[in-house]
């Protein structure tokens, strides 16, 4: 059996353990300072803007066209294997836009009807009889994405765990990794990895809160913000970069009756602002908004600005009026992983290394990309036999 050893469990972790459970042959073991479904995960507003990316090419394009396609056949997956329950909305995106971007979105739209996906512009009164609850004039006007989801990204990571569990994967929560055995290897040019191989890691916590050894073939890191802290010490000298915390507020909501039409919830954005139906769209009553990006200044901590997450809010009052008379239940906020000197994900062999994989550093995407991540994840451990 080929050892695989996954830190982090995030949705990009638990996605990837998901998918490595199902090859024959692999025994995968993940490992996490936390619970699943913690950090930019619980953060996370789980809104998949796939087919609606201005992305239409490469890597970007691919790895959000391949996730698209594997979460229509992902969620009844899941939901059939554990008996869990994910919320999904199927009823697509309504992004809201103004008459002088209409041109680069009529381009977009003939791209992606070349690519066989569905993408329409509506002008105001049609945003207006399918969604009442937006405040049109004769200026707005709308993309809407009958493709692109969204998914409840705690329900999804927690199930993606019991699929794995079922499947035999093994997690070790509440763990810290305390050391790392290595030994040389020859050099593999065709893949472009290193020359050094990890053997084993030594952890520590976990239901016995004894040190256990755990002998690997494979090591994915796939913890976010925690990704280069978790590494073994001695590779830390060939990291190319780095990865930054973006923080990212959001609010609950909660109104007497859903918005608009209640056979109609679509995810609602304009000036990366969402308005997120709950209960997979469905005689939705609640609604999470956001979310900010909130960089951190140089040489200080990122703190969440109660400001900003205000403003967010009263951009989604001025799309949707009704907003302003629903009850707060909570607002919370995450840190997302952005790397600083490579673009975002980061889904490669670490550096000098034949058998390390880094999955990690997706920014605001790590719902979306998750399953393309772990596509990815699975091929180059596989393609390396």
């Amino acid at each position: 059996m080929t050892q695989v050893a996954i830190i982090g469990c995030g949705v990009v972790g638990a996605a990837i353990a998901y998918e490595l459970s199902q090859v024959p042959g692999l025994q995968v073991a993940v490992l996490d300072r936390q619970f699943p479904a913690q950090a930019a995960t619980k953060a996370a507003l789980g809104v998949l803007m796939g087919v609606i990316s201005h992305k239409t090419k490469g890597r970007a394009w691919q790895l959000r066209q391949a996730s698209i396609q594997r979460y229509e056949t992902l969620i009844p997956e899941l939901e059939l294997l554990t008996g869990h329950h994910i919320p999904f909305n199927r009823q697509g995106i309504l992004m809201l836009c103004v008459a002088a971007e209409l041109g680069s979105w009529e381009k977009l739209v003939a791209t992606r009807a070349s690519q066989g996906l569905a993408l329409e512009i509506w002008d105001g009164a049609k945003v207006k009889s399918y969604c009442p609850q937006i405040n049109c004039n004769s200026s707005t006007w709308a993309i809407y994405s009958p493709q692109d989801r969204q998914v409840d990204p705690v329900s999804l990571t927690l199930a993606l765990v019991e699929g794995a569990k079922r499947n035999g994967v093994k997690f070790f929560f509440g763990t810290q990794i305390e050391e790392s055995n290595f030994s040389s290897a020859s050099s593999d040019a065709e893949s472009g990895s290193g020359d050094r191989r990890i053997r084993q890691i030594t952890f520590s916590g976990g239901i016995s809160r004894e040190r256990s050894h755990l002998n690997v073939d494979w090591l994915v890191v796939s913890a976010g913000l925690g990704s280069l802290p978790s590494l073994p010490t001695e590779t830390s000298p060939q990291l190319e970069f780095d990865i930054v915390p973006v923080l990212g507020q959001a609010i609950h909501l909660k109104l007497d009756r859903p918005l608009g039409n209640t056979d109609f919830q679509p995810v609602i954005t304009g000036n990366d602002v969402h308005i997120v139906p709950l209960t997979g769209g469905q005689q939705a009553t609640e609604y999470w908004v956001g979310a900010t990006v909130e960089f951190p200044a140089i040489g200080r901590e990122i703190e969440a600005a109660p400001a900003l997450l205000e403003e967010v809010m009263q951009q989604a009052i001025a799309f949707c009026p009704a907003l302003a008379t629903a009850n707060i239940i909570k607002t919370w906020s995450g840190l997302r992983p952005r790397p600083e000197g490579r673009s975002a994900p980061i889904i490669d062999y670490l550096s000098g290394f034949s058998n390390i994989l880094l999955a990690t550093g997706h920014y605001r995407n790590g719902v979306l990309l998750a399953p393309a991540t772990a596509q990815a994840i699975r091929k180059m451990i596989l393609s390396s036999g």
